[in-house]
C-alpha cells in the first residue's frame, strides 16, 4: 500500500516542521548558488533568514518559465558540472530549451516519488512495469523508469510507438503496470482489441499510470474499462522534477503531492495573493530537496486547488485537484508543450503565407488531431494544386521539425479565417471537455 510509510503517513505537524526545515535549506541553496535568486531576494528586501514560518514564503518573489529560458543553459544551476548527473530539457515559446539539471541525489528522490505511485496501484518488487512514455530529454520515460527501479520492479523500457509490438510485449512478458500518456494507453487498448485480444480478461495488467497530457474523466474510465485496470493520474513538470510530483491513490478525488519534497501554494493569477486551501487558482511550487536546480515559488500556470481533507488511504500529504486548465496560452498536444507563438514563428518564415492562422484541436480516435489553417498572401496562386501541395509539404515538415508534433495543414484564401474585433481567433479547441 505504501512505498515509504514513514514519510507518506507522517503526522501533519511533523510534516510541516520537516517542510520548514527543508525549505530553509533549499532557499539558502538557491540564494547562495543561483545569481537570479540572490538578485530577486535582494531587490525584494528579503533573505533566507526571514523565513521563520511556512507562511513567510509569501514574502518572497516568484520565478517563471521565462526566467529559466533567459538563464539558458546553466544559469539556474546551483551545482558545478562534476556534480550534475543528468540534464533534461523542455521546449519554450521560441524553441529555446529550458535546461534542468539533476544531481545523483535529485535522481534518487525522483525515483522515490514515482515509486510511491507504483505502490498506490498495488505495485511491488514482484511487478513488471512497461514504460511507454518517450525516452530522451522528455522526462516521462526516464522518470517512470527510475520509479520502477526504485520499487525493484522488472522494467520494460518500450518507449512509445510500434503499438502492436507493445501489445505483444504486454501479453508475453506479463506486464501488470503500464506507464504512458492517456491517449497512448487508449490506443494500446484499442489495438489489443483489434488484434483479437480482450486485455481486460486475457492480460495480467492491473494498473496504468498516466500523465503528460489532459484527459477527461470519460477517457480515464474508458481506459480503465478496456484494460480492466486501476487508473492512476500522475502530475509533474520538467522544471520542477518530472512525473511524480503528485500521484493519485485508489481513493481518487485528487492527486497526493509529495509534500516532503515540494511545497504548494495556490495564488490568484491576477493579484498573486495566496488563496486558502479549497479555492481554485494558479499552482505555485517550491522545491524542498532539489540540489542542482532549486526553485522558489515557481508559477506553473496550472489551475487547480489544494484539498486538505484527510484521505481514506491514510496518506497525510495533501492533494491537488485535477487540473482545470492553464493561465497562459500553452497547449499540451500528445504530451508535447506547444505555444501558438511557436507556430506563428514558423509561419512567418514562409513569404507565401499571411500572418493570419487558426489552430483547430479535435479528437481523432484516442489521439489529438491538430489542424492548422493558414491564409495565403493575395498574390499566391491559390488555384494551382501543385503549388498548394508543395507549400503544405514544406510547412508541415518545418512544423514537425520545430514542434515534434504532426500538424495537418489546410491552406485557405486570404481573409477567410474568422476574426473577432479585427483579430483572428488563434485556437479553437473542439476536443472533449477536460477535467
Amino acid at each position: 500500500m505504501y512505498y515509504q510509510p514513514e514519510i507518506e503517513t507522517m503526522p501533519v505537524d511533523e510534516l510541516r516542521a520537516l517542510q520548514l526545515t527543508r525549505m530553509r535549506e533549499s532557499m539558502r541553496n538557491a540564494y547562495e548558488n543561483v545569481p537570479l535568486f540572490r538578485e530577486r531576494f535582494d531587490a525584494a528586501g528579503v533573505s533566507p533568514d526571514d523565513l521563520e514560518s511556512l507562511e513567510d514564503l509569501a514574502r518572497f518573489p516568484f520565478v517563471v518559465k521565462q526566467d529559466m529560458r533567459d538563464a539558458y543553459p546553466f544559469g539556474m544551476f546551483a551545482r558545478e558540472n562534476k556534480d550534475v548527473a543528468r540534464i533534461h530539457a523542455s521546449s519554450g515559446t521560441t524553441g529555446q530549451a529550458t535546461v534542468v539539471g539533476h544531481t545523483a541525489s535529485d535522481l534518487a528522490n525522483w525515483g522515490d516519488c514515482f515509486a510511491r505511485g507504483i505502490a498506490m496501484v498495488g505495485g511491488s518488487e514482484d511487478s513488471t512495469i512497461q514504460v511507454s512514455y518517450g525516452y530522451g530529454l522528455f522526462t516521462g520515460g526516464l522518470g517512470a523508469h527510475a520509479g520502477g527501479e526504485a520499487m525493484g520492479c522488472t522494467v520494460i523500457p518500450t518507449s512509445s510507438g510500434n503499438t502492436k509490438r507493445q501489445v505483444q510485449m504486454m501479453k508475453d512478458c506479463k506486464t501488470d503496470i503500464l506507464a504512458c500518456t492517456p491517449s497512448y494507453a487508449l490506443l494500446i487498448a484499442d489495438t489489443a482489441i483489434e488484434m483479437g485480444y480482450d486485455p481486460a480478461t486475457e492480460f495480467p495488467i492491473s494498473a496504468v499510470i498516466c500523465g503528460a497530457e489532459p484527459a477527461s474523466q470519460n477517457m480515464k474510465d474508458e481506459i480503465a474499462e478496456k484494460l480492466g485496470v486501476q487508473y492512476c493520474d500522475v502530475y509533474g513538470l520538467s522544471e520542477i522534477m518530472g512525473p511524480g510530483v503528485a500521484m493519485e491513490c485508489k481513493e481518487r478525488g485528487g492527486i497526493h503531492v509529495a509534500e516532503d519534497q515540494f511545497y504548494c501554494e495556490i495564488v490568484d493569477p491576477e493579484t498573486l495573493e495566496v488563496l486558502p486551501d479549497g479555492e481554485w487558482g494558479e499552482l505555485v511550487i517550491t522545491t524542498l530537496v532539489r540540489e542542482c536546480c532549486p526553485l522558489i515559488r515557481y508559477r506553473t500556470r496550472d489551475v487547480t486547488r489544494i484539498i486538505s481533507e484527510p484521505c481514506a488511504c491514510g496518506r497525510t500529504h495533501r492533494k491537488i485537484d485535477y487540473l482545470r486548465g492553464r493561465t497562459d496560452d500553452m497547449l499540451i498536444i500528445r504530451g508535447v508543450n506547444v505555444f501558438p507563438s511557436q507556430i506563428e514563428q514558423v509561419i512567418t518564415e514562409f513569404p507565401e503565407i499571411a500572418t493570419q492562422y487558426q489552430i483547430i484541436l479535435s479528437n481523432k480516435g484516442p489521439l489529438d488531431r491538430v489542424e492548422l489553417q493558414v491564409e495565403t498572401v493575395p498574390e499566391f496562386p491559390i488555384d494551382e494544386v501543385r503549388k498548394i501541395e508543395d507549400l503544405k509539404s514544406r510547412l508541415g515538415a518545418e512544423l514537425k521539425s520545430n514542434l515534434q508534433v504532426a500538424v495537418e495543414i489546410k491552406i485557405v484564401e486570404p481573409k477567410t479565417i474568422e476574426r473577432s474585433m479585427g483579430k483572428a481567433k488563434r485556437v479553437i479547441d473542439l476536443r472533449e471537455a477536460k477535467n
